[in-house]
């Protein structure tokens, strides 16, 4: 982060990947040489990012994201190669423990360099089977489950058929994208729809339309 000279441009695909690199830049050393030119510096390059809420956080900390509309990773893979090619230098690309490799691959496959860097660690939430369980006790088998990641779906799955027993079919089972949707199917459950853009609006939205 601190070498932008080394590099040509940064790839964001979650908002925990941008909360690393702000957590990075808490110390206030970090923070006034990020403030008094470093920023400036990878300015002049781009910032490619997937998704409005993670081009919210870029903005928050000085950088201009490109790509917010492409959707998901596989369509902004297409659209930085359209932008970069063999001869660029390397887009460093910070990311979590559990990623898919659409992106990583698709730019290998356009002789796209790219340098992939664990910034977080993706692990269930200590407490997520209790809160089920307090869920299903209380409000009962729910109309519609959404899933905003793959890994919410690995976690969650084995909860919830225990707990939803056979009714488990009964449930409107909603996807923020098409990785989610695809994780979904895989783990057997029937995807009811998927949200056209990867904002919270386009999966209540979604959602409403398959419970009418």
């Amino acid at each position: 982060l601190f070498h932008p000279e080394n590099y040509g441009g940064l790839v964001f695909t979650s908002p925990r990947a941008v909360e690393a690199v702000r957590k990075c830049l808490e110390d206030k050393g970090r923070r006034d040489e990020w403030s008094k030119g470093l920023k400036d510096r990878w300015n002049t390059k781009h910032t490619y990012v997937v998704g409005k809420a993670t081009a919210a956080l870029v903005q928050e900390i000085g950088l201009v994201p490109l790509g917010e509309d492409s959707g998901n990773a596989d369509k902004l893979s297409c659209f930085i190669c359209e932008r970069e090619d063999s001869s660029s230098l390397p887009l460093l690309f910070p990311c979590g423990s559990i990623k898919r490799e659409v992106l990583p691959t698709t730019l290998k496959m356009n002789g796209v360099p790219l340098e992939c860097l664990m910034v977080y660690q993706t692990a269930q939430h200590p407490d997520l089977e209790k809160n089920l369980e307090t869920y299903f006790s209380e409000q009962d088998v729910p109309a519609s489950i959404a899933f905003f990641s793959p890994s919410g779906v690995k976690f969650c799955l084995k909860a919830l058929q225990r707990l939803s027993g056979n009714r488990l079919e009964q449930i409107k089972f909603a996807a923020i994208g098409p990785s989610t949707g695809i994780a979904m199917a895989a783990a057997g459950l029937s995807v009811s729809c998927t949200a056209g853009k990867p904002t919270p609006q386009d999966l209540a939205a979604g959602i409403s339309q398959t419970l009418c």
